[in-house]
């Protein structure tokens, strides 16, 4: 009796893989991100903070590591995606208590919204507020949230930059564990400073996830942002800028409020809307 054949194809580990897991494992570093957040409003109020509104907040995992730690933290993660939101639900919260899962309230919702209570950090991270491409767009954002901010809070903004960052067709690729992360510039519009960009994941068998996240947006200046800052209220702003590590040449995650900076092919910073009481 001959032997039953298998035409059944063995599944890529591309068609297995979870975008939202690999994009944990890739860009985000909730731990760090927390301690950034509450370092830098403790050293504007001499105060640790105890609200934080995510903005842009995707699976939500900033909110869920921000209440972990302290108990008298709590946090509201705001997006409009419901699918991210959803697998944070499912796939972040086994290991918090149910007391910490109730200090978390998470808002599908537009982030120029405003509404809940006032915090004392927003954060806005992973240049999502890039996907306001016009001056009015952008200024609302900042101006909304100036309004979801205590009488003493932070609004917190990542940028990034360098004439690398405007070279068309040009991919980072980065090993990680049993994958690579693939960070490709597609377009970039130097009239207008629409840009594309595109996250791909390739794996030891070949396979690829390509477009698992894509971001058309504007890429926006530390000038033009700081300038929107102040007009949309806020009574300082301050730009965190990394340091060079000597020994490599490269960032040392170390960030610094400096008021100017030498020319770098490609950076990260941080901007910092500082409102305070009158």
């Amino acid at each position: 009796m001959s032997k039953k054949k298998n035409n059944s194809k063995k599944k890529s580990l591309a068609s297995k893989a979870d975008r939202h897991d690999l994009y944990l494992k890739s860009v985000q570093c909730p731990e760090h991100e927390v301690w950034f957040l509450n370092k830098t409003f403790k050293k504007e109020f001499g105060r640790p903070a105890a609200l934080l509104r995510e903005d842009f907040c995707g699976t939500a995992a900033v909110c869920y590591e921000w209440v972990k730690k302290k108990t008298a933290r709590n946090a509201i993660g705001v997006d409009i995606d419901p699918d991210p939101l959803q697998w944070g639900r499912e796939n972040l919260t086994a290991n918090l208590s149910q007391a910490q899962l109730d200090r978390v309230q998470l808002l599908q919702q537009d982030v120029r919204i405003v509404n809940g209570q006032k915090a004392d950090i927003v954060a806005g991270q992973n240049f999502s507020y890039w996907i306001f491409k016009t001056r009015p767009e952008l200024l609302g954002y900042f101006k909304s949230a100036h309004a979801n901010l205590a009488d003493e809070g932070i609004l917190m903004l990542d940028m990034m930059g360098g004439q690398e960052t405007l070279e068309e067709d040009r991919e980072e690729i980065t090993r990680k564990n049993g994958f690579k992360y693939i960070w490709e510039q597609k377009r970039f519009d130097p009239i207008t400073h629409d840009c594309s960009f595109y996250i791909h994941f390739r794996f030891k068998d070949g396979s690829e996830l390509k477009k698992a996240f894509e971001y058309h947006w504007r890429l926006w200046t530390i000038p033009e942002v700081t300038e929107l800052l102040a007009e949309a209220g806020f009574d300082r702003v301050d730009v965190y800028w990394e340091g060079t590590d000597p020994k490599t040449g490269e960032g040392n995650d170390v960030y610094r409020v400096k008021k100017h900076a030498p020319s770098d092919p490609s950076w990260i910073a941080y901007i910092v809307g500082v409102k305070s009481k009158k």
